[in-house]
């Protein structure tokens, strides 16, 4: 099978994560599996597009070029902008973590953070990702998510990272349940046993789940239930600018009278 010159270009983008951020032209070659010459070529063009930055030391990081490109994507700054407000009352209010994330895959990706100096260590950054079983945006994600994907995550495996983690598919089956009937989730320890979060789900304009809000506070200083409507506010008031009938407590059919939300 002859692998295209956009897929190779691909494979050398991906090999550039949170842990990777700088790349010697070796470190790239071997990550990617392509031959060194081959990487060279591939590095070379994206150096010249702008998706790659070389720094003195010879070594390469991802271009601002793609930060633009990714700027783009409706999922990303555009509903960033619009959810900002709301993320930050919900800092304001506990001065913990404040989280943004929509669904890719079986995961949930992290589009914006806001946190405070003192706030609960978390393992999430902005465009990092955790599978969706594992976290409250991500299990809400999952649980407003097309029948196929909840019975492919479901089925497993469900890495386990602490004994509080759902990792039993019946019991994530439950889990899913409650959050449809309840609006929220509750997810304690499931990551870090020093840190629980609370989530909720954000609706677009044809009242479809397009995102999560949560918070992420320490474990054991309060009673997680009093910051659930905080979050279940904060939700609202995202879908209510999206244009979300349930928000705007207009009927479905009255969509096309309502705030359309127009990504930047």
């Amino acid at each position: 099978m002859t692998v295209s010159v956009s897929s190779r270009l691909l494979t050398v983008l991906r090999t550039f994560s949170h842990r990777t951020p700088l790349q010697t032209l070796s470190e790239i070659s071997r990550r990617s599996g392509l031959p060194l010459t081959t990487t060279h070529r591939l590095v070379n063009e994206l150096l010249h597009g702008g998706a790659l930055e070389r720094e003195a030391d010879g070594r390469y990081r991802i271009g601002l070029w793609l930060w633009e490109i990714a700027a783009l994507a409706p999922r990303g700054l555009g509903l960033r902008e619009v959810a900002m407000p709301f993320l930050e009352d919900v800092y304001e209010a506990t001065r913990q973590h404040a989280q943004l994330a929509v669904l890719d895959g079986c995961d949930a990706v992290f589009v914006e953070r806001i946190s405070g100096r003192s706030a609960v260590h978390v393992v999430t950054r902005v465009g990092g990702r955790l599978p969706l079983h594992l976290t409250g945006v991500g299990q809400v994600l999952l649980a407003h998510a097309d029948p196929e994907l909840q019975e492919h995550v479901i089925a497993g495996p469900l890495r386990r990272y602490t004994r509080y983690t759902v990792a039993d598919g019946e019991q994530l089956r439950r889990r899913l349940a409650d959050i449809r009937r309840d609006g929220y989730v509750i997810s304690s320890r499931a990551i870090e046993e020093i840190s629980l979060s609370v989530a909720a789900p954000v609706y677009g304009a044809d009242d479809r789940v397009v995102a999560a809000v949560s918070t992420v506070v320490p474990y054991g200083q309060q009673d997680p239930l009093t910051l659930v409507p905080l979050i279940k506010a904060a939700a609202r008031g995202v879908s209510r600018v999206l244009g979300a009938p349930s928000a705007t407590g207009l009927p479905k059919s009255d969509c096309r009278t309502s705030i359309v939300w127009q990504p930047s």
